[in-house]
C-alpha cells in the first residue's frame, strides 16, 4: 500500500488492513515508521468522520 491521504471508506478499510499487518513492526524500522504514519492518517480521518461526544 502506498501511503496517501485517507479520503474514502475504501481508503480507510485499506489503511486498517495495512495497520493490522504492521502491528508487530519494530520501532525505528521502515515498517514501524510506516505504521506510525498510517496511524496518524487514520486518527485524522476518524476525528473528522467519527465524532464522539463524551460529555
Amino acid at each position: 500500500m502506498d501511503i496517501k491521504p485517507i479520503k474514502t471508506d475504501a481508503d480507510y478499510r485499506a489503511a486498517l488492513k495495512e495497520i493490522d499487518s504492521l502491528m508487530m513492526a519494530g520501532a525505528y524500522t521502515p515498517e514501524g515508521e510506516k505504521l506510525d504514519v498510517l496511524v496518524t492518517l487514520l486518527e485524522a480521518y476518524e476525528a473528522k468522520h467519527f465524532y464522539l461526544d463524551f460529555a
